[in-house]
């Protein structure tokens, strides 16, 4: 059995994982029951179909809606597409055409049966499965002959809205040392129920998460990748109302992490909680399928909760997404769990509180790749002290082998930071780790000390509020509000009206397909 540094009990960590499986099944039963508009226009995506009509409406949102509105949703889009390919002899984006020009009805059209529509879909699902598996194996070429950057992988941001702007400020960004870019999303787009088409100038606080725009951001990484000798991992978001939707366009043009959480966008964009849970499976079916590593969002839990009071909760929630990731077809190496104390610079001892909880998540989930934050909710006004709190963050981050280590900067707050700032903060963070390379190696927590007893105590914490959660479900404890302080209701948020059980004919040979076979 794995030996703990920090004298944890290995027993009582499997009772809170086998308590979060508890949790994530009874979810998971309810997930597999329902479809949404966001899956089928991901499968719509999958078959091939893309582009807008006149009005700038997505093709995929367009013969989603038309089923919708038709009341066949639950049948499932494939099953209808199939049909009109068989009848008509076209193209699922050919039909897609044809629903917008209104020149078609694919649920008058006469249905086969179960093994022509398998004949019809297997040359078209094979295509898209090794669209992805290709993109797949190009990050793993690159690794194998490029190489990258060690762990913790260093992550910026950059967000000015201008997909050609971020491209400068990218490739300029991995020139300084980054290893991973993160293009921030326009404020807004996770409530979009569509994702915009094309290229794009005008964000505000980030920049559109669209297929043009990856497919620009790939290519300027892998350029800047083999300059530097390198390779470049791309970041994006695939969460909020069309989060399996992005997840398939990320999958198909190379990005290498996504931003995949429903609990995330519950609680801090008031989400549907239902709709949100079935688009998180369908999104990281894919995303585990392509090889992309998940970042999950509980370090913001302690943006609105006291961090010393509800440290507990980050874990609770770290272990119930990996659960749902499991049960997604997920390898636990591709899960970036988010974990960050955002301790108060004046708080007594608190280097060695994040200290014991850090080196707790590393122990927890050892084969994770852990996403680990730096203290944002602090960080206004004296920027020298928040400089100086990254340095601690990073010195725990080497400490704890994270994964990822997301740069604290100086400008951090204008999202696309001074480069100057970004060159301090990356020289920061490649300092300290070549200086502690080996330091978690070296140093020992001391018996009965601060950071043994503070893990003792988050990890009894956690026990208990899985247990309270197993009771009542996940659902009524996010009612609850038992994350972040932040409650909302089952049935309200956005997208509620975009769920739909599944019905007798419902079709979606991806899942399978995706889950089983790497």
């Amino acid at each position: 059995m794995q030996k703990s540094k920090l004298g944890l009990d290995f027993e009582k960590v499997e009772y809170a994982r086998g308590l979060a499986k508890g949790i994530a099944q009874d979810v998971q039963t309810f997930v597999e029951q329902y479809t949404t508009v966001a899956v089928e226009r991901t499968l719509c995506r999958l078959m091939g179909i893309d582009g807008v009509d006149d009005n700038d409406v997505p093709l995929p949102n367009v013969v989603v809606e038309a089923l919708k509105d038709k009341g066949v949703l639950n049948e499932g889009a494939l099953f209808f597409i199939a049909n009109a390919m068989i009848q008509t002899g076209l193209t699922p984006q050919q039909i897609a055409e044809k629903v917008a020009r209104e020149e078609l009805d694919i649920t008058k059209v006469v249905t086969t049966n179960p093994q022509e529509i398998a004949h019809a879909l297997q040359p078209v699902i094979d295509e898209s499965m090794a669209r992805i598996r290709a993109r797949r194996s190009r990050r793993e070429h690159y690794l194998d002959t490029i190489g990258e950057g060690p762990k913790p992988y260093l992550y910026i941001i950059v967000a000015t809205g201008n997909i050609y702007e971020d491209v400068v400020q990218a490739q300029a960004g991995a020139r300084q040392g980054a290893d991973v870019i993160a293009v921030i999303r326009t404020t807004g787009q996770s409530l979009l129920d569509y994702v915009p088409y094309g290229a794009t100038t005008e964000g505000f606080g980030g920049t559109f998460a669209t297929q043009e725009n990856f497919r620009i951001m790939r290519k300027a990484l892998d350029e800047v990748g083999e300059e530097q000798g390198r390779y470049i991992r791309l970041c994006n978001y695939c969460s909020g109302l069309c989060m399996p939707e992005i997840a398939i366009m990320g999958a198909f043009e190379g990005l290498d992490v996504m931003l995949n959480d429903a609990l995330y966008g519950i609680l801090f964009r008031d989400i549907n909680m239902q709709r949100t849970l079935i688009d998180q499976y369908m999104s990281r079916i894919i995303n585990g399928f392509a090889g992309v590593i998940i970042n999950t969002g509980e370090d913001n839990y302690l943006t609105t909760a006291d961090a010393v009071e509800a440290a507990h909760t980050v874990l609770a929630s770290d272990l119930i997404n990996e659960q749902l990731a499991l049960m997604a077809g997920l390898p636990e190496e591709q899960m970036g769990l988010g974990h960050a104390f955002e301790m108060d610079p004046m708080l007594e001892n608190g280097f060695l509180l994040e200290l014991a909880q850090a080196q707790m998540t590393r122990e927890i989930f050892p084969k994770a790749t852990l996403k680990y934050m730096p203290p944002t909710k602090f960080m206004t006004g004296n920027i020298f002290r928040g400089h100086i709190q990254d340095a601690l963050f990073n010195m725990i981050g080497i400490w704890t082998h994270q994964g990822i280590q997301l740069l604290g900067m100086p400008t951090e707050a204008i999202h696309t930071p001074f480069m100057s700032d970004r060159y301090l903060s990356i020289e920061n963070a490649k300092y300290i780790f070549n200086n502690m390379k080996s330091i978690g190696e070296e140093m020992e927590f001391k018996e009965d000390g601060i950071c043994r007893n503070r893990v003792k105590e988050v990890l009894g914490n956690t026990i208990k509020l899985l247990e309270d959660i197993t009771k009542e479900g996940l659902f009524t404890a996010l009612e609850k509000g038992i994350f972040g302080d932040v409650k909302r209701p089952k049935n309200g948020g956005k997208g509620l009206e975009g769920v739909t059980m599944k019905g007798a004919n419902y079709l979606n040979p991806f899942v399978e397909l995706m889950k089983g076979k790497r």
